[in-house]
């Protein structure tokens, strides 16, 4: 296999992954990054916790599907990560929660 091949092989990857995020992101109501990974999930527990003047983050998502390209199951019951670095979660906002103009138009 040449560098080309492998190349077109992992862009052929990501490009399926995004696809794939895509068609789930609906799905779930919270997007939460880490330093090491993207969920979406739809139940977000988030505890910062301290030990030994150190304080850290204990997290755990129920019914995740989780952004990773060498991942054959991406969809995972409970997901729990405990790190000291930044984690960002986001709650999603749901096409219908969006208000829309009864007469179609968009203001422009």
């Amino acid at each position: 296999m040449s560098a080309e091949d492998l190349e077109n092989y992992e862009t052929d990857m990501e490009l399926q992954l995004y696809r794939e995020y895509r068609d789930v992101v609906s799905l779930f109501n919270y997007v939460v990054e880490t330093e090491r990974r993207f969920y979406l999930a739809n139940h977000v527990d988030l505890q910062a916790r301290s030990a030994e003047g150190e304080i850290y983050f204990d997290l755990t998502l129920n019914d995740a599907w989780v952004w990773d390209v060498y991942r054959s199951a991406r969809f995972v019951k409970t997901v729990r990560v405990i790190t000291f670095k930044d984690v960002n979660v986001e709650e999603l906002a749901k096409t219908d929660d969006i208000p829309l103009p009864k007469d179609g138009s968009l203001g422009a």
